[in-house]
């Protein structure tokens, strides 16, 4: 089965076609591979930096509150204890690293299994160059109208002069995200209605165009 995709200029025209690579656009999404790395994605981006102190870390309580018997109180070593206010915390968070490691295999099933969906909901344009000759917001917004993009667009882009400029055009405009072709990953595709390439970032089983697809 070949999947070909029409090819469209910045104004909306007609450009030709374009035949997609069909090990990475006509698979059947793994939902368990996309599962994994998409959590593992979200996980890597968490800080970590959250701490509280434990009764050896909090200012004071180095002498015992009130003798041990007779008082009828409970006995007690020092107020900086977690049941007192000011103490320590009991098994609180610490400074930790939450990445999750995911082997290549899946990481490159994942995102093979996000642009096959997004292909099988014909949510994949391709364009055949950017024409921006300065960053303009006003241009960009019209390609968008011009292309009939709405909702939430992903634009695949290399670091040619062209698609950098395009990429300034685009940066003003809150729906609208770019992504390097090395950088092209599972969660950006999921969470995007649209994706935007050219010919030289499709992603090709062999590697040839883009890095992304096989990484």
């Amino acid at each position: 089965m070949t999947l070909t995709l029409d090819v469209r200029t910045s104004d909306g025209g007609a450009a030709g076609t374009v035949e997609l690579d069909e090990a990475i656009f006509g698979i059947e999404p793994n939902m368990a591979a996309l599962h994994q790395a998409v959590t593992a994605q979200l996980a890597a981006r968490r800080s970590g930096t959250h701490n509280t102190r434990t009764r050896a870390e909090v200012r004071g309580g180095g002498a015992k509150p009130w003798r041990q018997k007779g008082t009828g109180r409970a006995r007690a070593g020092s107020i900086r204890s977690p049941q007192f206010a000011g103490g320590g915390v009991a098994h609180g968070p610490k400074p930790r690293d939450y990445r999750q490691k995911v082997n290549r295999k899946m990481v490159r099933l994942a995102l093979r299994s996000a642009l096959s969906d997004r292909a099988r909901s014909e949510r994949v344009m391709v364009i055949d160059e950017w024409r921006f000759a300065q960053p303009r917001t006003k241009e960009a917004i019209a390609v968008l109208e011009n292309l009939s993009l709405d909702g939430q667009v992903l634009l695949v882009l290399d670091g040619s002069p062209a698609h950098q400029t395009a990429d300034r055009s685009f940066r003003n405009l809150p729906s609208v995200r770019s992504v390097r072709t090395a950088e092209l990953n599972a969660y950006d595709i999921l969470r995007s209605d649209w994706l935007v390439f050219t010919p030289d970032t499709l992603p090709t089983s062999n590697g040839s165009q883009s890095g992304g697809a096989d990484q």
